[in-house]
């Protein structure tokens, strides 16, 4: 069974284990689905990750959710800048 072009994983973000774990929260109270794509491999196997990505793990959603979620994280950023520069 194919996977509609609108349901295919996308991913929005990449980042430490922490971060991603953040954005993913973010973005399920934002009522957009999130999951990790390579969690095992990003902070387990640092070592087989490609280079310059060891230890990073990737935030996917479903394509249709992409501008979204892309919308939401684009605040996140937003909001994490604004609290350092007070």
């Amino acid at each position: 069974m194919a996977i509609d072009d609108d349901n295919k994983p996308v991913e929005v973000f990449s980042g430490t284990a922490w971060q991603s774990e953040m954005v993913k929260a973010m973005l399920e109270d934002n009522e957009i689905e999130a999951f990790f794509g390579d969690e095992i491999w990003g902070s387990d196997a640092p070592m087989n990750s490609s280079s310059g990505t060891a230890g990073t793990v990737s935030v996917f959603v479903k394509k249709i959710d992409r501008q979204d979620a892309e919308i939401a994280i684009e605040r996140y950023y937003e909001d994490i800048t604004e609290e350092e520069q007070s």
